[in-house]
């Protein structure tokens, strides 16, 4: 199957080239090449080149879809643990004021 969406998908871009220079340049290209519009091969491609976009339709949300169950399957992100770590913040009064008397009635445990 996804051997046959990639042959969609090419003959989905070909069909957007040449829209693109239908646009441009008013220049189709298929048709200049198979022999203009009405021929049988120029209609063909044209019928396939249209089918090609309806098969091409589910690539575009399983796009989404891959992302979303990729996001759910990477367990690396799923416990990751982003808690910083940081020093505990100095005490200004004690750099400053190094005295005794800045610290009464703190405990005698805390040391420096």
């Amino acid at each position: 199957m996804r051997t046959m969406h990639r042959i969609a998908l090419a003959l989905v871009i070909i069909g957007a080239i040449n829209w693109g220079l239908i646009g441009l340049f008013q220049f189709d290209l298929v048709a200049s090449i198979f022999g203009g519009q009405a021929s049988l091969i120029s209609r063909i491609i044209y019928t396939l080149v249209g089918i090609s976009s309806i098969l091409c339709l589910p690539l575009f949300f399983e796009q989404n879809e891959a992302e979303h169950s990729e996001l759910e399957d990477n367990h690396s992100l799923a416990h990751a643990d982003f808690a910083t770590e940081f020093a505990e913040e100095p005490d200004i009064d004690r750099l400053y004021n190094p005295s005794l008397e800045a610290y009464e009635g703190e405990d005698e445990e805390e040391e420096w």
